[in-house]
Parts: structure tokens; sequence; C-alpha cells
């Protein structure tokens, strides 16, 4: 019989200072940031722990805690031609914190001498300001307003000069999501009227880097989970399973890599002036073709990623996708962009890995606008005409969301309300128009893109 996971069930845990506060719980930074830092704590003296708080009223924090901290990450997949396979029992996580339950328990882990890191991963859509977070006397809804009241005492509470500089490190996938994330606190500290010199602090000794993260994480392994438990001895219910390969590239100043000696423990990450490239490259090619694969795939009968590669007919497309119509766009090297391509379609046929399509279509909406939408407006920028293919999954966006198969999709509320309306119509014309001409979505009238919009709205009618 397995032993329950937790630090008694185990032989020796250590414990370490909280060095890094991490908003998010769920499987990607469990299984990309966390096993980083695990790895740092075991061939470094990096020495810290990670103390997670949970960003939204519904998490996992109550099932991390049952497990105080404790959790295995899989490796499975391809690594220079080989089969990889390996488990890792993460304790470099002390726990989560539910700041909606217990707010003044939030604020004092603003309170902690040692914190030196913090790390996020709210999604595309969680760095943002909200206009309904009035004040500083509740708990703000957005992360950024959490994230503001929380500095905000740390910096009154060791007045004005906290004993140690914090480095921001935020994991959303947005472009310059430090910049962003700092626009937003002090715009929060604007409208908040908070102090000058917490303004200042904000600005001048905080450091805000910008970042970039590729892994893919397709989380629990529910099909497996009784033969991996058996193997590991424990009952974990939190296991992360992940692809091998892993790169995190952050732009910041030289004293961060210096205080995150990654390059010590072998791990994949590069420290930049300027990580442009690299996001570009990763958002529009790996992150492009996996947001414009799952609409088209799905709504043909597919469930997973690896089915998708596995079929010749979705495989050339996606290929001809990348090869044709994104790589065309992107102004890097052409050799350098063949190979990591054909590296993104080797890990998207990881025979290890089945990473659900429904999975990926998480906030699908925004994820396209970032991921997919500029691939399409530099084509036409560049050669005058519609790709083709980046159009057709465009269309088949719109018919997913019009969710004739009736599934639990996951996305914003207000996004999903939006379509729910726009669909009752009845007219397919009319619902195209008003979807394409949504600013709130795309950032802009795309109704104005007429070759687009008129190849969308034909290409819509057909698939219904």
């Amino acid at each position: 019989m397995n032993l329950l996971l937790n630090r008694t069930t185990v032989a020796t845990v250590p414990e370490r200072p909280v060095r890094i506060l991490q908003f998010g719980e769920g499987n990607f930074l469990r299984g990309f940031v966390d096993w980083m830092i695990d790895i740092l704590n075991e061939k470094t003296d990096f020495n810290g722990d990670v103390q997670m708080v949970q960003p939204i009223p519904k998490g996992m924090g109550e099932a991390i805690n049952g497990q105080e901290g404790l959790y295995h990450v899989l490796l499975e997949g391809m690594d220079q031609g080989k089969n990889v396979q390996s488990t890792r029992l993460i304790t470099s996580v002390r726990g989560v914190l539910d700041p909606y339950q217990d707010l003044e328990g939030f604020l004092r882990l603003a309170e902690n001498p040692h914190l030196e890191f913090i790390v996020s991963n709210t999604t595309e859509a969680g760095i943002f300001f909200d206009e309904n977070d009035t004040a500083p006397s509740a708990l703000p809804n957005s992360f950024p307003g959490k994230l503001t009241l929380f500095l905000n005492h740390r910096f009154h509470y060791f007045k004005g000069n906290p004993p140690t500089q914090l480095t921001v490190l935020p994991c959303e996938l947005i472009d310059r999501n430090g910049e962003r994330l700092l626009d937003c606190i002090l715009q929060y500290s604007e409208n908040w009227a908070l102090s000058e010199a917490f303004k200042k602090w904000i600005s001048k000794t905080v450091v805000f880097c910008n970042t970039l993260v590729d892994r893919i994480v397709p989380g629990f392994p529910k099909e497996f989970i009784h033969d991996i438990q058996n193997s590991m001895g424990y009952t974990d219910t939190l296991v992360v399973k992940a692809e091998p390969f892993h790169l995190w590239v952050i732009e910041g100043p030289v004293e961060v890599q210096e205080r995150l000696p990654f390059d010590k423990a072998g791990l994949n990450v590069v420290f930049t002036d300027n990580l442009t490239p690299y996001r570009t490259r990763k958002v529009q090619i790996l992150n492009g073709a996996h947001t414009t694969m799952v609409p088209v795939a799905y709504l043909n009968g597919f469930t997973e990623v690896r089915e998708v590669m596995e079929d010749e007919k979705m495989g050339t497309f996606l290929k001809e996708i990348i090869f044709n119509e994104i790589m065309p766009t992107l102004d890097m090297p052409q050799t350098e962009l063949e190979i990591y391509a054909n590296t993104v379609l080797d890990r998207f046929r990881n025979p290890f890995i089945r990473h659900k399509l429904l999975d990926i279509a998480l906030n699908s909406v925004s994820k396209f606008r970032v991921r997919v939408l500029p691939s399409i407006l530099h084509y036409m920028e560049r050669h005058k005409k519609v790709p083709k293919g980046l159009a057709t999954a465009f269309a088949y966006l719109l018919v997913f969301h019009r969710n004739p198969q009736n599934i639990a999709i996951k996305d914003d509320s207000t996004t999903l309300s939006f379509f729910k309306t726009v669909w009752k119509t009845g007219n397919t014309e009319l619902a195209v128009h008003k979807i394409l001409s949504n600013k709130a979505l795309w950032g802009m009238d795309l109704t104005q893109k007429e070759p687009l919009s008129d190849f969308i709205k034909q290409h819509v009618k057909s698939l219904i």
C-alpha cells in the first residue's frame, strides 16, 4: 500500500528560508519554475523555498497544502534523439496561502526579511488594470492589484528600507510582461494615492524583468496515475507531467544572474539584454501552432496533440502553416528558424505526452490574439494576401466558440457571454461581423481588414 505524501512520510525534507513568493499554483509553475528551484537548491548554495499565493478564489491550495507542498515532476519525452523518463520529488514548495480566506496572512508574507524574488503565471489575461479595484483597503481582484497591496505593505513595514532587493519575474506569455506589470502597479499606486516614496521605491529599487518561458506541461497524468504512484511508493495526487525540454529567457541586469545561478545547476536559462527574438520565435511558432491547432483539430474529431501529428492530413496542415505562413513573417535567420520549427514538431510528436486539446484551449481567444493574429496581419502586410491556413483556423475558432458540441469551454466569463449572445442571433454573417469588429477581443476592428473578414465569413458559413 502506498504511503500518503507529506513531510512526515518522506525521510528528509529540508526547510529553507522562503526566498520566493509565487502567484499561481497551477501545473506550469510547479513543473517549470518550482522544478528549477528544486534543482538549484540541490546543486548550488541557493537555499531557498517557494511560498505560493492562490491568485483566484478557486484553486489548488487545499490539495497542495494537504501534501505539505510536496509533489513529483515526471519528465517524459525525446532528448537528443533518445527517450527520456525521470521522476523528481519537489521539496522546494512550502505551501499555498489563499488571500481570499486569509488577507492578514497574505500581508504578513510581505514581512519576510528573506524574500528576494516574486514569480507569477496568471495566464495572458492576468496582467491587467482593473478599474473596479478602487481602494487598497480590501483584497483587489486583479493580480497586479494584489501585488501592489503586498509591495506597499512590505515597504511600510520595513519603514521604507526593506532588507533585500526584490526581483519580479512574471511568466505570463505577453510581450514585455515585466514592464506591463510595473505599469499596472504604478497605475494602482496613483489611483490609490500611495506615497511618493513608495512609487520611487517601486520604480528605482524593485527590479521587474521581462521573461519568456518554454516548456510543454500537460499536467496530471490521469490515465497512468496508479502505475506512476505504485512506482514511486506514494499516493501523490499532484504529479505534474512535463517534457524534458525547458527554456527560460530572462531580460534583466547582471546581478539577477548572480543571485539566480541557474548556469551552475545545468539548467537551460538564458540571461540577456534583449529577449525579443526569443519571444517572437517561440510565441509565433510553438504557441501559435498550438493555438492554431486546437479548434481545427477538435472540431475534426481529435482530442490530443499527438493524434493530430500522427494524422497525415492534419500534420501536413500544421507543418505548412508553420513553414509557409508563420516563418515568412519572422525577421530571423532562416536556418535558425527551421531548426527551431523542426524541434517544435518533434516536441508535438512526444510519444509520452497526452496533451489534450481542450487543456490548450484555456483562454483560447486571448491566446489567439497574442499568438496567431500578429502572424496573420504581418503576412497580409508583406504578401498582400490572406494566409489561408491561419485564416481557416480563425474561422474554426469562431465556430468552436459557437460551441456546437456543448463542451465546457474555459475562457474569460465576459468573452464566453459575448459569444453566447452573438451566436443566439441565428444570423451567421451578422454574428461573424460582430465578433470580428469587437475591439475588446482583437485590439482592433478586423472587419476593416476586408480580405480577411470576407475569407472568415465564407469559411464560417461553410463550416456551420
